[in-house]
């Protein structure tokens, strides 16, 4: 209660599916508190059935960002390094004492650089990734890289702004969508959902779900319309990072567990070598006209 007498309007921190803000169909909510013990909200508590819900949404979004211009595709990242820069007060103020080795506002201003460092790699990374082979015979052959798929990220716990911005930017910048499940402070990721939905991003390319990395991640990997996983080796449990390979063999998806580091450290996770992750390789014969 304010201390005018009036009842506080609390925030409800919702998920972030196709475009939307949808509670969990399950109805499962958890009590947001400051450190103070104070209530700032609630969170809603992703299901199995709102993870199911975020691939669909991620494959019907899929077609239209494969297909946009690499022009586009960086103008939409670097939106949402503007939009992220437009809230970071409100971020800043989320993120409080959370975390360890750096200040709220580092990691923000960190955020904001990773989208614009991969902003700029959109229309370059074919040109880094691709190759012209040679061969013996009147032809060219050329390998180049495609989208990937449908793809789930396992975000880390600590640091829930930066670790989401970290495996997410690599995802979208090489026109895949992304399944993002974070066991991290539920207002922070919410919040990137409202950057996400004010960045022209089309619906469907990211979705962001709050819950338990127990629960969502075997499903994650064992849905046959995710073609792709990938988590930081060390932030997820071993047993997590065994029931993400052994869901991912049944139907032969890539799992790729990043090699841990700081998060801050920019040397190593803003390198386009993240990018090949992300993308298969498409090898194209042409005959050599006389």
């Amino acid at each position: 209660m304010s201390a005018n007498g009036r009842l506080d309007v609390l925030k409800t921190y919702k998920m972030f599916i196709g475009g939307a803000f949808p509670r969990s169909e399950s109805g499962r909510s958890n009590v947001i508190k400051a450190a103070d013990g104070t209530v700032m909200g609630h969170s809603c508590h992703a299901s199995r059935k709102d993870l199911r819900d975020a691939v669909t949404a991620a494959r019907s979004g899929l077609s239209k960002w494969k297909g946009a211009t690499a022009y586009n595709r960086g103008q939409v990242l670097y939106r949402m390094a503007e939009m992220l820069q437009g809230k970071r007060a409100e971020f800043i103020e989320l993120l409080g004492s959370r975390g360890a080795g750096f200040q709220p506002a580092q990691e923000v201003d960190a955020a904001v650089d990773r989208l614009v460092y991969f902003a700029g790699w959109c229309d370059k990374y074919q040109q880094i990734l691709g190759v012209q082979n040679a061969v013996a015979g009147p032809y060219w052959n050329i390998s180049t890289p495609e989208p990937t798929g449908v793809i789930g990220a396992v975000c880390p716990a600590e640091h829930p702004l930066l670790g989401a911005v970290t495996l997410l930017a690599p995802v979208i910048c090489t026109g895949n969508t992304a399944v993002v499940v974070s066991p991290a402070f539920a207002p922070v990721v919410s919040v990137l959902g409202e950057v996400c939905a004010t960045s022209d991003l089309p619906a469907g390319v990211v979705n962001l779900l709050t819950g338990s990395v127990d629960e969502l991640a075997p499903v994650l990997a064992k849905h046959r319309d995710v073609d792709g996983i990938i988590a930081i080796a060390g932030t997820v449990s071993p047993e997590i990072a065994k029931a993400l390979r052994e869901g991912a063999a049944d139907n032969l998806k890539r799992v790729r567990l990043f090699k841990s580091a700081p998060l801050a450290d920019a040397t190593a996770w803003q390198s386009p070598g993240l990018l090949e992750s992300t993308v298969e390789i498409k090898t194209v014969w042409h005959p050599v006209g006389s």
